[in-house]
Parts: C-alpha cells; structure tokens; sequence
C-alpha cells in the first residue's frame, strides 16, 4: 500500500459537460468518505478543444447519440432526473467566472452555486448565459446579484478563468471532468470506482 498523500482533490470540469454534471452529485461525498477536501475548477474545455482537435461528444458521428442515451441512463442510475439541453454545449463564461469571483468573496456558497448552474442547464435545460441567468442563481444561494454580475465583469475574474485553464492544460487535463487525485489523473465520471480505490489503498 502506497502512502496516502494529503492533498486536495482537483476536479476539473466545464459547466456545459454532461459528465461533469453528473461526477458534481457525487464527488465531495466521495472525498468526505475518505478524509479530502476537493478543488472545483471549472475551465473552458472550447480552449482545451483547441489543443485536442477533440468535439463536444453529442456532436460526434455515432458517438454523440450513444452519448445522450449513455448519460440520460447514467443520470436515472444515479436518481437525476437529467435532460438533453437543445442549446448543446453553451459558453460558460459567465458562470465560470462568477464562480471565480464567489471563491475569493463568499466561499460558502461556491458549492451551492456550482450546483444550481448544473442543475439550471442539465435538468431544467437552460444555458445559463446572461446577466439575468447569473442574477437568478445568485439570488438562489444567498448573494447580492448586482455585486456578482459586477465580480463577473472584473478583469482580474476574468484573467483568473484563462490562467485556471491554461494551467490545466498544462497538468494534461484534455476533457471533463477530469479529477487529479495525488498526482494521478482520472478522465470521466465512470473512473468513480477506481478513485475510490485509489482513495482507499492510497493507489497501485
């Protein structure tokens, strides 16, 4: 058995990923069961695209229709009453970087807010991409509206969401969700088991 290393979780993921969705109902239980804390850092995975020449799996020849029956099914397994957004995928920048900015002023609530932005998109269906849509769910988890559409704007917010995914990249995250567990990389929420695993023996 190897030595457990105390470090953080790193999860990975954009707001606009089905999969992402579904690890987010899941993943700080997870950690919590095994004594970790869990880093959310959501990214563009557009840019990373840009890298991979990979596409948005439900736009993919045979591969996307098998997608959104595959993720459907994975949702009603794990008792989410999920949809297939018609807008797929959207930009989330604004959502993004009000997460960002929600981190840096009231930390509390950036659980909350990451989970009300995926349930907007993938169980409601609405891309959240407005001032208005960032508004709605600021007001949800507690937070002054007017202050988080004006964190949203702030360069250094903004600066804040580029390095995060640069610096991604650069660690080798290529989709998501991608989660990093003692310096060991995990693509895909059906990688569940394995992370517990490797939470449990400290790794092989």
């Amino acid at each position: 058995m190897k030595t457990v290393d105390p470090r953080p979780i790193e999860f990975y993921f954009d707001f606009s990923s089905p999969y992402a969705y579904l690890t987010s109902t899941w993943m700080n239980e997870l950690a919590e069961k095994y004594g970790r804390q869990v880093i959310w850092r959501p990214i563009m995975l557009g840019v990373v695209f840009q890298e991979t020449g990979m596409r948005p799996l439900f736009h993919q020849p045979l591969r996307g229709p098998y997608g959104e029956r595959d993720f459907l099914r994975t949702a009603r397994l794990l008792g989410r009453q999920a949809v297939v957004p018609k807008e797929f995928p959207y930009v989330s920048l604004a959502v993004s970087r009000a997460f960002y900015w929600l981190e840096d002023h009231h930390n509390e609530v950036i659980f909350d807010f990451a989970h009300a932005v995926f349930a907007r998109y993938f169980e409601d269906g609405i891309a959240p991409t407005t001032h208005e849509d960032v508004a709605r769910l600021a007001i949800q988890v507690g937070v002054d509206p007017d202050k988080l559409i004006e964190g949203c704007q702030d360069p250094q917010v903004k600066a804040r969401l580029k390095d995060e995914t640069a610096q991604a990249i650069e660690k080798g995250v290529f989709g998501a969700p991608f989660i990093i567990v003692d310096a060991e990389p995990f693509w895909g929420n059906d990688r569940k088991d394995q992370i517990e695993e490797w939470l449990k023996t400290g790794g092989w």
